[in-house]
């Protein structure tokens, strides 16, 4: 485990291809349940360059009026989240080093053109929990800074099956994806990216 400036914690390659595919799996069964959503950004109503859903009680959503929050129902489907899967709740168990179980699981789809500007996870009232990230698919390019947007950023590759958790010090980095990687994984059979991040909303 390499600890990282502020305090964010990589660990490259800790799910197994087996593994990897097995999530897959069960997120592909989340989607059927509550479908892949195009967000949008407040305010303006930009459309975001990723597609997202969720898991767990609660989930994370944004649109132009409401701006960014946690509901229990998909904003499309008015559908109750589907229950977070046992073996997430697992590694949150073994590696968050939280007393509280995740409460969400924000899955985020990026196609190969897909990116994330820099932002802060600020919208949880449990700062003293981890957010817990999972890279699925190709490889992207992470990039984190400090607590201030201006704050100078450094960046490093994340690839399938790597788990970051932004905790401790971290918990409040501002961090991002520049870019996406195509053909650096076959684990999902039409390129992209897949990124779960678990998330403990309520202290």
């Amino acid at each position: 485990m390499a600890t990282l400036p502020n305090g964010i914690k990589h660990l490259p390659g800790y799910l197994d291809r087996a593994a990897q595919k097995h999530l897959v799996d069960t997120i592909r069964q989340i989607v059927v349940e509550a479908p892949l959503y195009v967000p949008a950004m407040p305010g303006t109503g930009k459309p975001m360059s990723v597609r997202m859903t969720n898991c767990g009680p609660l989930g994370w959503v944004t649109d132009k009026t409401r701006g960014y929050r946690y509901q229990s129902t998909h904003p499309v489907t008015g559908k109750a989240w589907p229950e977070m899967p046992q073996e997430l709740l697992d590694l949150w168990g073994k590696l968050a080093d939280h007393v509280n179980p995740p409460e969400a699981c924000l899955v985020n789809f990026y196609s190969d053109d897909a990116k994330m500007g820099l932002h802060q996870d600020k919208d949880e009232n449990a700062f003293d929990a981890p957010v817990l990230s999972i890279s699925l698919g190709n490889t992207c390019l992470f990039r984190v800074g400090g607590f201030d947007r201006k704050a100078p950023t450094g960046s490093f590759k994340l690839s399938s099956g790597d788990i970051v958790l932004l905790g401790g010090e971290g918990r409040l980095a501002f961090h991002g994806v520049d870019r996406i990687y195509p053909d650096t994984s076959t684990l999902l059979k039409n390129g992209g990216r897949i990124n779960l991040t678990l998330r403990r909303v309520n202290p």
